[in-house]
């Protein structure tokens, strides 16, 4: 018959197999029970946890009590042997329950009349807070040491408290994910009924029929447009509306890593597999399992990479770094790219085949300036979301908005909003006239022909208006200095000055009961 010593060994041991297995809380924790009342002899035993929901103690698994007896183990904190356990942090023993005033039997399992019942039960913490209690009945006997039994039962107490802190920050990070999920999810609608679903323009609409006709397909999506066209939220679309949109979506931006990187951040790796890999890591195609992976600037992928890639997109295996072993995930692949993949494919910088491979369903997306029709409600929607952040609303004149509607928008959507964030930051008032749009898209359009970068300070966009500029605008609003002053972007007193400055009085309409301009 083995020794006490060597039974604890075994408990400890099969303990922590079982909270490797990663199963759930309540099943771990009642095998846990099993193996330690099977092995010591246990009579009785079960793990307490404190429920914040209900503020009580509840009896979380046990061992030797019915449904019925379980249900009925709730407790304050300080009530009982269990409730004072938990409330001072200190273990008890009661060599004889029926002989302990504060013994609750709140389970009512205790019936035995002609044997002793010793109970132990034991704080179970981590870092400095108590979580619950482990408790253990057993029959009394001499030949056993009650204190022994502590000092092994705390040990137990200290694994399963590691286990339930890991278990409990798992879920909390898992029921965030979620609900960042559903914002983001529910952002995604917001952003598309306005970028697409609300597009007036025919080309969009082709996009949006393109996009409901292969998402719930598996084919591979390749996205083609220039850079700031809404390629990411297009990828995105298709996720969501296909039938994989409750798993993952991950996006890796292939020109943003070397080559060295990138293969370890697609493919994953192996502890050893290069200095610094002290662990193993899953690549992004096996944290996309089952879901899509998007490989935005796909043309930027270094050639020896190429290979790899289609021989996972032709078989759906690789091995990572350092690793011989074959992984096979599930995953749907949608790319996306700006430049021109089959002028590439000619110049021998992207491998043909790989490029069929991916061309198996294009969508080009239209740059901003082909479908100028959606600009008014494009920069509705973004002020209207941009309010958030800056804590108030602009309104744009007609003019500017025009201003808006006929520039080229080289950087398509992108630019768009960074310019309306601009536009945030620099009015004064939350009018925007058209002459601060304008100076502000010269601004744009000078960094872009290679001029010298300035500060975006008011001086730059205020800068002073000439004679005509001043002139054109008091005519286009009947010569009343408040509404011009508005368009302008100055204030009453600034564009008064410069009237008088400038000697433009005279060009003011004489009207009856109106004093000169002073």
């Amino acid at each position: 018959m083995k020794n006490l010593e060597a039974l604890k060994l075994e408990v400890l041991y099969a303990t922590h197999e079982l909270i490797g297995q990663a199963l759930e809380l309540e099943e771990t924790l009642r095998r846990i029970l099993r193996i330690l009342a099977e092995k010591l002899d246990m009579k009785r035993a079960s793990i307490v946890l404190w429920d914040e929901a209900s503020g009580h103690l509840k009896i979380k698994a046990s061992y030797g009590l019915s449904p019925e007896e379980e249900a009925q183990g709730i407790y304050e904190i300080g009530e009982g042997v269990t409730g004072r356990v938990f409330a001072t942090g200190e273990p008890c023993i009661v060599s004889d329950v029926s002989q302990e005033p504060l013994f609750l039997n709140r389970t009512g399992a205790r019936r035995l009349t002609k044997e002793v019942i010793s109970f132990i039960a034991v704080p179970i913490r981590a870092e400095h807070e108590t979580l619950g209690v482990l408790w253990v009945d057993r029959l009394f006997s001499y030949q056993v040491a009650l204190e022994e039994d502590v000092k092994f039962l705390e040990v137990m107490a200290f694994l399963i408290a590691q286990f339930v802190k890991l278990k409990r920050s798992v879920e909390a990070r898992e029921t965030h994910l979620r609900e960042e999920n559903l914002a983001l999810r529910d952002e995604l609608k917001a952003r598309f009924s306005e970028f697409m679903y609300g597009s007036r323009s025919p080309k969009m609409k082709e996009v949006l029929s393109l996009v409901k006709q292969v998402a719930p397909a598996r084919a591979t999506v390749l996205l083609l447009g220039e850079s700031g066209t809404g390629k990411t939220l297009t990828a995105r679309l298709i996720h969501e509306l296909s039938p994989r949109r409750g798993k993952p979506f991950v996006k890796v931006n292939c020109a943003a890593l070397p080559e060295n990187l990138l293969e370890a951040e697609l493919f994953g790796y192996e502890r050893g597999a290069f200095t610094g890999a002290d662990r193993s890591k899953p690549g992004r195609l096996e944290l996309a399992d089952g879901g899509t992976v998007f490989l935005d600037e796909i043309g930027e992928l270094p050639l020896p990479l190429q290979g790899k890639l289609l021989r996972f997109i032709q078989e759906r295996e690789f091995e990572r770094l350092g690793s011989t072993r074959t992984r096979r995930v599930d995953v749907r692949i949608i790319a996306a790219t700006n430049r021109d993949l089959e002028k590439l494919v000619r110049e021998g910088a992207f491998r043909e085949d790989l490029f069929y491979r991916l061309n198996v369903f294009p969508i080009y997306i239209p740059p901003l300036r082909e479908r100028r029709e959606d600009i008014p409600g494009l920069v509705k929607f973004l002020l209207h979301r941009m309010e958030k952040t800056y804590g108030r609303g602009l309104i744009l004149s007609p003019g500017a908005l025009r201003k808006l509607v006929e520039y080229p928008w080289p950087g398509n959507v992108r630019e768009l909003e960074n310019v309306l964030e601009r536009l945030f930051i620099v009015a004064e008032e939350n009018l925007v006239p058209e002459a601060l749009v304008s100076q502000l898209l010269s601004l744009e359009e000078n960094l872009k022909n290679g001029g010298k970068r300035r500060n975006l300070t008011t001086e730059v966009f205020l800068k002073e208006p000439s004679a005509d500029e001043i002139l054109e605008a008091l005519r286009r609003n009947n010569f009343v200095i408040a509404r011009a002053a508005r368009e302008l972007g100055l204030t009453f007193r600034q564009l008064r000055y410069r009237i008088k400055k400038l000697a433009l009085e005279n060009h003011f309409p004489i009207r009856r009961g109106r004093p000169p301009l002073k």
